[in-house]
């Protein structure tokens, strides 16, 4: 049984006894569990307490062995027979979850009997059998205001056939959840449907190894792990999500650097760019790097899909909101930012009853609890020469020339170039042009900043 229909089972198991879905953290640790790897190990690796992952294991195998029980056999499960007892529990003719297991978000082998129109914009082909693994995609509860990003891929995908396509933007902004009802909608056009998240699984062998393992009868590989997998691209229609991205990026430093680790990625995408095959490999990140970019269609067969906030005051629907009219400036202050707006509408909730033109009068804009930790996070990322530059933007409420952002800075003129560039890279600041080029921080960060950094931090 392969990695991944061992996460598709657990689910179904966890679902059953809890009524709640895996989470990424206990997917975290079954990988580790699987692997051999100490609680510490497992811990360290998504900074987690040690203790904590312990916990979680052993609900996880109190799961397996409630099942096991239910169908008479007394085991005691922990982490050294772990995956002999999930082996067990399929030889056992657990019927109702193996059939299950074909109707989840994950491992899926799809037999048409029929064939369904084909879409006469398209050229491919109607798929007679999928295979789709999804276990770390994200499920899409409430979705609207980005049909043209949505036909934008499509374009690309269907029409342009681009093998290497990113999308962009910052935390919150949306990405994940245009691919997956991207994904949702055009699941019948490809054979291979695999979603892979860096944060998890970092390591590029570990990704290729599990998506030849699995899509294919398992074999001795005859040639390297890319080469097999640039040969499955080519004979079969393959869509392939890599999310999370800039886990791959080196932090403090300047954006789209590659650790040292993660050199080989770079290779694997300038592959995926330059081979010629039939399918689309999707990069999702909150970082932009060389490789993401489209300097000449002609030459770079890449394209970036870089994701702004919404401004359709239906994003608040159904958060609870009252006074519509204020729906509008609350949208403006979050820059779009559906994760921002839905942190903002719980606040309000809990404080103005729902008024968000209560909460306006009082106060302006809030950094909530959430909004903070993430914004830690990408501050503590960024390199020293962006930070001076980010707290010099934070003096003043205003766009920016790019000397006058300079003038004040004690840095060369190639290190504040590049700092500035970096800046762009995060979307954490926007260029536009007026009666010449301005450079305006985000104002939801720039309140974090003023909050929270204070000179010689």
């Amino acid at each position: 049984m392969s990695v991944t229909e061992i996460l598709q089972l657990m689910d179904q198991l966890v679902s059953k006894h809890t009524g709640n879905s895996l989470d990424d953290l206990q997917r975290r640790a079954i990988l580790g569990i699987l692997q051999h790897q100490t609680y510490s190990d497992i811990a360290e690796g998504i900074n987690y307490d040690e203790e904590y992952i312990g916990k979680i294991s052993r609900e996880l195998y109190g799961i397996v062995s409630q099942e096991l029980k239910e169908l008479g056999q007394e085991v005691d499960v922990k982490k050294s027979n772990f995956a002999t007892s999930i082996k067990k529990l399929i030889n056992l003719g657990n019927h109702y979850l193996l059939q299950n297991i074909n109707h989840i978000h994950g491992n899926l082998y799809v037999n048409n009997t029929q064939n369904s129109p084909q879409d006469s914009n398209n050229t491919q082909n109607n798929v007679k059998s999928a295979y789709r693994d999804l276990t770390f995609a994200p499920k899409v509860i409430n979705f609207s205001n980005r049909e043209t990003e949505l036909q934008t891929l499509s374009n690309w995908i269907f029409n342009q056939n681009t093998p290497l396509i990113s999308v962009l933007g910052l935390s919150g902004i949306g990405k994940t959840a245009l691919v997956r009802r991207f994904i949702d909608l055009n699941l019948d056009s490809f054979e291979v449907i695999i979603w892979k998240n860096l944060q998890l699984t970092p390591s590029l062998n570990q990704i290729i190894t599990e998506i030849l393992t699995t899509v294919e009868t398992p074999e001795k590989f005859l040639n390297s792990p890319v080469r097999q997998l640039l040969n499955l691209l080519k004979e079969k229609r393959c869509l392939i999500i890599i999310d999370d991205v800039q886990h791959i990026f080196t932090p403090g430093q300047f954006a789209g650097q590659y650790q040292a680790e993660s050199k080989d990625y770079q290779k694997f995408f300038t592959a995926i760019a330059e081979t010629e095959h039939q399918s689309n490999i999707i990069l999702i990140s909150q970082e932009k790097c060389a490789d993401m970019q489209c300097l000449d269609d002609r030459l770079y067969p890449v394209k970036a899909l870089e994701l702004l906030g919404l401004d359709n005051i239906n994003i608040l629907d159904n958060t609870g909101l009252n006074n519509q009219d204020s729906w509008l400036k609350l949208i403006q202050l979050y820059q779009g930012n559906p994760t921002y707006l839905k942190d903002i509408a719980s606040l309000i909730q809990d404080v103005y009853d729902g008024d968000g033109a209560d909460s306006l009068a009082e106060t302006s804009l809030v950094i909530t609890q959430n909004m903070q930790s993430c914004f830690n996070d990408l501050f503590n990322r960024v390199s020293p020469i962006e930070q001076q530059i980010i707290l010099e933007f934070s003096k003043l409420d205003r766009p920016m020339s790019r000397e006058e952002l300079k003038e004040n800075l004690a840095l060369s003129s190639v290190d504040f170039v590049k700092g500035l560039q970096s800046l762009q890279y995060r979307y954490i600041v926007t260029k536009f042009k007026s009666d010449k080029i301005l450079f305006k921080l985000s104002p939801v960060f720039r309140e974090y900043v003023k909050e929270t950094k204070k000179p010689g931090f």
